[in-house]
């Protein structure tokens, strides 16, 4: 079923960036990731901006809820089941070394239930601890000189809401301590859409059923907005 979606997703997204636009996905779980590379991955070699409070890098054996949406990092990258890791031969969808982990935080629960280490691939990792030694400037800084490397034709963002702090962005499925402000998040997307080599981004895992007002959805709308105004 996710090897089928995911097809029918990158067909839909591969008209809008063959056309020329930046594609904007609304989720839905993590795994739609995969039918968001796939039609970059059709076209060439592309870069990942990875914003998620989870690495999602589990193997199927060892994640505890038994569910694609955490380890779509594991599968996009080609680790998992051929079904949907080699979607179409063209296993990985993204290389380990094209990918940036921005704002991971649960590196303790991983470990916990046996994820494959995303601290043992390729994978240029900024955890949140890291961000928050450098400054959120300098760690975008150097995301995007990884991400717009000469033999990479662009990027895309997956955007998974629990990148955010949980104070503010308490309407999600895997609640964690700490993470990104609504403001550091409009500067990264800023940074990201000013690079001129913006693809798209997938915007994932937000709960409606948690937010019965709308306030939290209007600030994080927001938030986006104005990060994607470039």
């Amino acid at each position: 079923g996710i090897a089928a979606y995911s097809t029918a997703l990158a067909d839909a997204v591969g008209l809008v960036c063959g056309a020329g636009e930046v594609a904007v996905v609304l989720g839905g779980d993590c795994s739609i990731l995969l039918g968001c590379l796939l039609p970059l991955r059709r076209r060439g070699r592309f870069g990942l901006l990875f914003l998620d409070g989870h690495a999602d890098f589990y193997q199927p054996e060892a994640e505890p809820n038994g569910e694609a949406a955490s380890m779509e990092l594991a599968l996009a990258t080609g680790r998992g089941p051929a079904v949907v890791t080699d979607l179409e031969g063209l296993r990985p969808l993204v290389r380990d070394e094209d990918v940036v982990a921005f704002g991971i935080r649960d590196a303790e629960d991983a470990a916990r239930f046996g994820s494959q280490r995303i601290e043992d691939s390729g994978i240029e990792l900024l955890d949140l601890a890291a961000i928050r030694r450098s400054g959120l400037d300098a760690a975008m800084e150097r995301a995007l000189d990884w991400l717009t490397r000469p033999e990479l034709l662009g990027l895309w963002v997956h955007l998974d809401a629990d990148v955010l702090d949980d104070a503010v962005m308490p309407a999600v499925d895997y609640r964690m301590p700490g993470g990104l402000s609504f403001d550091e998040l409009a500067a990264v997307l800023d940074a990201a859409a000013a690079s001129g080599r913006l693809a798209g981004i997938d915007i994932t895992i937000f709960n409606p059923a948690l937010d019965p007002d709308g306030t939290i959805a209007a600030a994080f709308a927001d938030a986006v907005a104005r990060g994607l105004r470039s």
